[in-house]
């Protein structure tokens, strides 16, 4: 499913092609969404790595603080880590 900026993006792209509801209802969404957003501010030398990191991953901000924190707990053994089992079909890649 695609994210609501993502959908935001598109409309932009395609606006004759909309519907007024439609619209009405990604701007809600948009709305809420940076209604309820919280800002993690850090100190600049973290956020110049942030940006250099981004730019390497092909990734926004927010998804690459989310990349690195996932990363981070499921290294440290706070979430379960996506193992792989023997007999398992990896498509080339293990």
């Amino acid at each position: 499913m695609l994210d609501t900026a993502a959908l935001l993006e598109d409309a932009a792209d395609r606006i004759a092609d909309i519907s007024r509801a439609d619209l009405q209802i990604m701007l809600r969404r948009a709305a809420l969404r940076l209604r309820n957003a919280g800002a993690l501010s850090m100190d600049e030398d973290v956020e110049e790595t942030l940006r250099d990191l981004s730019g390497e991953f092909g990734m926004t901000r927010n998804d690459t603080v989310r990349f690195i924190v996932r990363e981070w707990m499921e290294k440290n053994t706070y979430l379960p880590v996506h193992e792989l089992d023997e007999d398992g079909d990896v498509d080339g890649t293990a």
